[in-house]
C-alpha cells in the first residue's frame, strides 16, 4: 500500500479531531470567561467555588478526568456519549487554564480605564462590557491561541474512549495493515498542518481585535 491509500481513513479521523477540538474549545471559552470573571467577584463564596474548580482541574490529570467522565459518571447514573464525555472533560480542563488567562488580562487593564468608566457613570457590568473586557481581549488572544493548539493535540486522548479521531484511525491502520513508520509519519504531518492552520487563524484574529476595540471605544 502507498501513503495515498492511508489518507482517506486518516482524513476521516482528522475531521473527528477537528469536531472535538471545536466543541471542546467552545466549552473551554465559555468556562474561561465565566470562571475568570467570577474569580474577580466581590462575593467571597463565588470566588471560592471558582478557585476550587480551577485548582482541581489544573491539579489533576486530563486523562484521569476523561476516564472519570466516561467510566465513572455512568455508575452514578449520568450516561454520556463518548464524544460528549470527551468534549466536557477537555473543555473543563482547558477552561480552568483559560480562566486564569481571562483573570490576568482583566487585572492588567490600566486602573485609569476603570476610573474613566466611573466618571462616565457606567455600571460595573457596562464598564466591563464596553471598556475593560474589550481591552483585555487583546491580551487574551495570544495565550488562547497556545491553549487552542494544545487542545488540538490533547484530543488524541479521545482515542482511549473509542472515539474515532485521527490517533484512533492511525492505530487502527497500524493494527490492520502494519506500515508503522508510514502511518505515524502521516499522523505527525496532519497534526502539524492542523496546528499550523489554527495558529494562523489566531494570528489573524490578533491583528483584527485592536481595530475592533478602537471602534467599540469610539461608540
Amino acid at each position: 500500500m502507498t501513503l495515498v491509500d492511508f489518507l482517506p481513513t486518516l482524513l476521516r479521523g482528522a475531521l473527528v479531531t477537528l469536531e472535538a477540538t471545536v466543541f471542546s474549545a467552545a466549552v473551554a471559552l465559555v468556562v474561561s470567561v465565566v470562571v475568570g470573571l467570577v474569580r474577580l467577584s466581590r462575593f467571597r463564596v463565588l470566588r471560592g467555588v471558582a478557585l476550587v474548580y480551577v485548582e482541581v482541574f489544573r491539579g489533576t490529570s486530563a486523562l484521569v478526568q476523561l476516564f472519570y467522565f466516561f467510566f465513572v459518571l455512568p455508575l452514578l447514573g449520568i450516561d454520556l456519549s463518548p464524544m460528549t464525555a470527551g468534549v466536557l472533560a477537555l473543555g473543563l480542563n482547558f477552561g480552568s487554564y483559560g480562566s486564569e488567562v481571562v483573570r490576568a488580562a482583566v487585572l492588567n487593564v490600566p486602573r485609569g480605564q476603570h476610573e474613566a468608566a466611573v466618571a462616565l457613570n457606567y455600571s460595573p457590568a457596562l464598564a466591563m462590557r464596553r471598556i475593560v473586557f474589550p481591552q483585555a481581549l487583546a491580551a487574551m488572544l495570544p495565550p488562547f491561541g497556545n491553549l487552542l493548539i494544545d487542545l488540538l493535540k490533547a484530543t488524541s486522548l479521545l482515542s482511549l474512549i473509542t472515539i474515532g479521531d485521527l490517533t484512533f484511525a492511525g492505530k487502527t491502520l497500524v493494527q490492520g495493515q502494519g506500515h508503522v513508520t508510514e502511518v505515524y509519519s502521516l499522523l505527525l504531518v496532519i497534526y502539524f498542518v492542523m496546528a499550523l492552520a489554527l495558529g494562523r487563524l489566531m494570528q489573524a484574529a490578533e491583528r483584527r481585535v485592536p481595530g475592533a476595540v478602537a471602534k467599540e471605544a469610539a461608540r
